[in-house]
């Protein structure tokens, strides 16, 4: 990791938090991710040096406004619990909204400028762990004894990265972002986020884990390079209009489109056997699709996975229409009566999918959305909008592709973690990147 120098610690915690909960159940959804790895976003901003030598002020107010924001969030400042039930020595794990606190990390990066972040082909993925907290191999079942959220604030030679490591326990990425806007309206000078103050309210009973339930193990490493690849607004319209076209349908959304066109090329630069089988693996997001809907500012963990399974072969001759239109297929099965079903099943007999389970060396997982709120974040100070965002290392394995908004409107990032040979392969890959630009 790139050498960084920690210049103050904090913890910090709701003043006066919105609600009086101590304890919050946890639903099938948000306990899935118990093995798993925390999320870990983060924005980079440019920032004039005038600006950076007033950091002392400007920390200070980063720590107050996330104090306030807390005081809305105020479930992130607990602690996971556990009950152990002595009828049948089962295990319940819960949120503890005890207030133990926030870690605020402020750290330079001496000598990194945004340039170091932004300019090399490859993502450089020890500078970019360095301004995450948290970092090792740390799961989201730790946070029984560790914070479910911590920040930090890293001065760069001419800019700020504000990275965020959330335990995925307690929210997923629609969640995470919430918070993330919540917190930089606030420090913008806002005194309130409504009609987005996060709810909270859920009506699920606890789910009891057997001891065989809980023996956790990691992902399976293997060496991999990060690429950013950015994809602009007209050339997603066209992967849209050809996929679309081939199927004679209207149905198949830009995103279903995008990544039917990433599967492919990785799949293709894999040279993978034809008859051997590959698959996608997306996280469906379920609040609007239970009845009734959730409301947007549900806060916690509300997705399910999906996996589009095809040939190698049929993945490759059928085209991207009906690449596309298998993806649109496998989507439109997540409904009310798949939801209910998963979390009766699975709170029934709890058994979270174990990261070396989901790891295959054919396969693809795809988390985030463009739909996230990313370049909207202004902290104020002078910094306007993010000029990037990046990811940690939590959950990073050869397959693992995160999705978001481009820092122009309708553009679309994928941050693809993949084997070495496979990102060369795609970057002379002519069809595959005459859709990049670079």
């Amino acid at each position: 990791m790139a050498e960084i120098r920690f210049i103050s610690t904090a913890t910090v915690g709701p003043n006066n938090p919105r609600g009086s909960t101590t304890r919050m159940e946890l639903t099938p959804w948000e306990l899935q991710f118990l093995p798993h790895g925390p999320i870990q976003k983060g924005l980079l901003f440019r920032s004039p040096k005038l600006l950076l030598q007033e950091d002392g002020f400007i920390m200070g107010h980063l720590k107050n406004s996330l104090e306030r924001t807390l005081d809305l969030f105020y479930p992130l400042a607990g602690r996971l619990g556990t009950t152990v039930n002595g009828d049948d020595d089962t295990t319940c794990f819960f949120i503890s909204c005890n207030g133990a606190g926030v870690p605020f990390i402020h750290a330079a990066a001496d000598g990194v400028t945004v340039g170091d972040v932004l300019d090399p082909v490859y993502v450089p993925e020890d500078i970019v762990s360095s301004f995450f907290p948290l970092n090792g191999a740390r799961k989201n079942h730790h946070g029984v004894a560790e914070p479910l959220l911590a920040v930090q604030v890293t001065e760069l030679v001419d800019g700020i990265f504000i990275g965020c490591t959330m335990n995925h326990v307690v929210a997923d990425g629609t969640s995470f972002w919430h918070f993330f806007n919540s917190w930089s309206e606030i420090s913008r000078g806002s005194d309130m986020i409504s009609p987005y103050t996060p709810i909270f309210e859920r009506g699920s009973m606890p789910v009891r884990f057997p001891q065989s339930a809980l023996v956790f193990s990691g992902l399976p490493s293997s060496p991999t390079h990060e690429r950013v690849f950015h994809f602009r607004k007209e050339t997603i319209a066209g992967l849209k209009a050809k996929a679309n076209a081939e199927t004679a349908t209207d149905r198949i959304s830009s995103l279903q489109a995008l990544l039917a066109h990433f599967w492919r090329s990785v799949t293709r630069n894999r040279r993978l056997p034809e008859d051997q089988e590959t698959t996608y693996m997306l996280l469906i997001g379920m609040r609007s699709r239970v009845d009734p809907p959730l409301p947007e500012q549900y806060f916690g963990a509300a997705v399910q996975a999906g996996i589009v399974t095809m040939k190698v072969g049929e993945l490759l001759e059928l085209g991207l229409g009906r690449v596309s239109w298998k993806m649109n297929e496998m989507i439109s099965t997540f409904t009310e009566e798949e939801a209910s079903k998963f979390c009766e099943s699975w709170a029934k007999n709890p058994r979270p999918v174990l990261p070396r389970e989901m790891v295959v060396s054919n396969a693809l997982m795809a988390s985030s959305s463009p739909r996230f709120n990313v370049y909207g974040n202004d902290f104020g100070w002078g910094w306007g909008r993010p000029v990037a965002v990046r990811s940690g290392g939590g959950n990073k394995c050869d397959g693992k592709t995160t999705i978001f908004e481009g820092s122009e409107e309708g553009s679309i990032d994928i941050e693809a973690c993949l084997s070495p040979s496979t990102l060369e392969a795609m970057m002379e890959d002519a069809e595959f990147m005459n859709a990049v630009t670079l």
